[in-house]
């Protein structure tokens, strides 16, 4: 028989018509708006009594639900456990739909059970650190099992991080909830410079896989916006022109645009007004886009400073770690590069530092050229040390023979290798946390390749301080006598140990002392191979920017010395001569005395980025007191402290005067007391109306034999990456 196209098409409207008559309404199984999961039944704790209303203490928040209830088992935290189960109902509808998130193991599952066996299940997104809390459309196709009885378990057996599951709004129904397609994919000829992908802060991440003509390249998890994004973020497709790349997404929302909105572009999409967004540091180095920590492989090669940097560039938060790198020839104007390092299979790329192999002993060099060599971890499973190489300094080859330390414990991070001029041999410290305690792994090599352990110093137990993550070793004079030198080893909190280093092993004579004075200062490290052999330190700098497209900078460039004081050898904190290229306008004030009914010298000054000098001697007076755009900066002279914004901090007078630089940008103050024994930094977002500057004694009289304040520039140049 031969049917004709009008009559398919009759056909097939006559059918949509009799579906959509005869659908069933659906049925909810449970939407948990109730005060008490009953008549579902409960076993141990992770559920607690009744269904939460959203985040619960110590969570993240939690969105994405219907209502006001939900299933969380957060309660008393990721350790506890337990189970979940409804009473039994009848299959009677195509599709049983719900909303999920939360972690993603075997042991915590949302569970269909038919004759008590498990037919359906399914778990949240969540397998690593950072993630998000957000709740997602779900479904099982179950319309083989119709008329069957059945019960939902939901369980969480699970302990750790995210080891917690979140439902809500479970429905019988015969309309397919429009949910997540799984691995979604769009491939296109690479024809420009960049991808430009849509980001989302707080949506749920994506597992977005890029390929070239079909070989997997690089993961990242991606909050992808499915609509309107915050923001775009740059993915550099240069070298891969004409060739084919396919984007694979994981999960992704039937209706959503993620992967359709992207775009390819020769520059980047949102150029106006970068690096002087409201929340920008105007001379503390930050990425363009994406959040940032740790700096990395901080070196001098061919004429320029490299900042590498823990980098996710396609996130507000922590994640996706690459090694982002900025380049400088003065340590204040940074430009911005191509990402050095990618994850791999071996990992995430996280932190470590970089060296010139002036004498070629990897072999890496080229044309009488020494290369520059970068150490990382690659934070797979084992957890190992890596090597890559470069002979121009932008291009990167990560070594065929990786990795070149294998995993000592699961532990282990951060490689920082030097060469030892006496010893002729290379030298690697590793963080290792090993038998319980914080240590430092020393090892020596001849080649960079070939490593050997030689010795191991041991720091706090976890949970405080000393030697733990991110190691720094150098030598010091100290007041700059050749003939007075002591090795300063620290991690990553900055408090360090003295002594003496023989090229494998290190002997303390003073451990335990104080570094910085501040906040949100972490993971600093200094640069190898200064033309002029400066110690020139440089630091993570905890600086929230909410509603930015960036997030955390780093601190000014600091020099590192060694003084004598009463106490032994201490470490002092002084801010780069270089950073005096900013001063814009000077005031000098010719103030000879400050008593408590003066008026505020600085009254006439209304500026945005300041540094401000001042050298007093107390006299009688009780206290010397600064505001800097409404950020309290009070010396006690009694106490001999500094109160910054309410922190306090030991600031010993030095001769009986008390010298204080302080340096204010938009994001906080950086302040430099008692020579540089004292350094507090302090991230704060300051109020852009408020640009005042306010200075007074207060009960009695302050000598001043000094006081300037110097308006300062931006140190920001717009040109795009080389």
């Amino acid at each position: 028989m031969k049917i004709c196209c009008s009559s398919l098409l009759a056909l097939a409207f006559w059918s949509f018509l009799t579906t959509a008559a005869f659908a069933a309404e659906d049925i909810v199984v449970a939407d948990f708006e109730q005060g008490s999961y009953a008549p579902w039944t409960t076993t141990g704790e992770a559920f607690g009594s009744r269904p939460a209303n959203g985040g619960l203490p110590g969570q993240m928040g939690v969105e994405g639900f219907k209502g006001q209830g939900l299933v969380n088992s957060f309660h008393n935290g990721d350790d506890s456990t337990g189970a979940l189960t409804s009473p039994e109902f009848q299959i009677n509808r195509k599709y049983i739909g719900f909303l999920i998130g939360g972690g993603k193991r075997d042991t915590l599952a949302l569970q269909l059970l038919v004759d008590n066996k498990v037919v359906r299940t399914a778990t949240g997104p969540n397998s690593k650190p950072g993630g998000s809390e957000a709740l997602a459309q779900e479904s099982w196709d179950v319309s083989d099992l119709a008329g069957q009885s059945a019960v939902i378990r939901i369980i969480d057996e699970a302990k750790g991080g995210w080891g917690h599951i979140n439902v809500d709004h479970i429905v019988l129904t015969d309309t397919k909830p429009k949910g997540l397609v799984n691995n979604v994919e769009r491939t296109l000829a690479a024809a420009t410079n960049f991808l430009h992908i849509p980001i989302k802060n707080g949506a749920p991440k994506r597992s977005v896989t890029l390929l070239v003509d079909g070989k997997p390249i690089v993961e990242n998890s991606i909050e992808l916006a499915d609509s309107s994004p915050d923001w775009w973020a740059p993915m550099e497709i240069s070298q891969w022109k004409g060739q084919t790349l396919t984007l694979r997404v994981d999960k992704l929302h039937e209706e959503s645009q993620g992967l359709s909105s992207i775009l390819q572009s020769d520059s980047y999409t949102d150029s106006t007004d970068v690096y002087h967004e409201q929340l920008r540091g105007q001379f503390h180095f930050s990425p363009r886009r994406g959040w940032n920590n740790d700096p990395n492989g901080c070196v001098y090669y061919n004429g320029e400073y490299h900042l590498f940097f823990q980098h996710n560039p396609y996130g507000w938060g922590w994640g996706n770690m690459h090694w982002g790198h900025a380049v400088s020839k003065d340590l204040v104007h940074w430009t911005e590069l191509s990402e050095a390092l990618l994850p791999d299979d071996m990992g995430p790329m996280y932190s470590g530092s970089a060296v010139v192999d002036w004498n070629n002993t990897s072999g890496f060099g080229k044309d009488g050229q020494p290369p520059l060599v970068l150490f990382y971890t690659a934070a797979g499973s084992p957890t190992v040390q890596g090597m890559a190489y470069s002979n121009d300094g932008r291009t990167f080859h990560k070594y065929y023979g990786n990795p070149i330390i294998k995993e000592v414990t699961d532990g282990n991070r951060d490689p920082k290798v030097f060469w030892h001029e006496p010893s002729k041999q290379w030298v690697l410290i590793l963080y290792v946390e090993w038998k319980g305690k914080h240590t430092m792994h020393f090892y020596n090599s001849p080649d960079l390749k070939d490593w050997k352990l030689t010795s191991i110093v041991e720091g706090d137990a976890p949970g405080s301080g000393f030697l733990y993550e991110c190691p720094d070793f150098f030598e010091l004079p100290i007041d700059g006598d050749a003939n007075r030198k002591r090795w300063v080893l620290l991690g990553a909190n900055t408090v360090y140990g003295l002594g003496e280093f023989d090229g494998q092993q290190f002997f303390a004579d003073s451990m335990r002392l104080p570094g910085h004075r501040g906040k949100g200062f972490y993971a600093p490290q200094s640069f190898n191979d200064t033309p002029d052999g400066r110690r020139i330190f440089i630091g993570w700098w905890q600086t929230q920017t909410p509603g930015m497209a960036f997030n955390q900078s780093m601190s000014l460039p600091l020099e590192l010395k060694l003084t004598q004081t009463g106490d032994g050898p201490r470490m002092t904190f002084t801010p780069l001569k270089e950073l005096e290229s900013l001063r814009t306008k000077t005031h000098q004030f010719d103030v000879k005395s400050l008593k408590t009914d003066d008026q505020n010298p600085l009254k006439n000054i209304n500026a945005e980025l300041v540094e401000l000098r001042i050298d007093f001697e107390p006299a009688d007076a009780k206290q010397v007191v600064l505001n800097i755009r409404d950020v309290p900066v009070e010396y006690d002279i009694t106490k001999q402290e500094l109160i910054v914004a309410g922190h306090r901090a030991p600031a010993p007078l030095r001769n009986g005067r008390q010298r204080l630089t302080i340096y204010c940008d938009r994001t906080g103050l950086e302040i430099f007391a008692s020579d540089g024994l004292c350094y507090i930094p302090m991230p704060i977002n300051l109020n852009p109306e408020s640009k005042q500057l306010r200075l007074e004694s207060r009960g009695g009289t302050a000598k001043i034999h000094s006081l300037e304040v110097h308006e300062l520039r931006s140190a920001w140049n717009t040109n795009e990456k080389e």
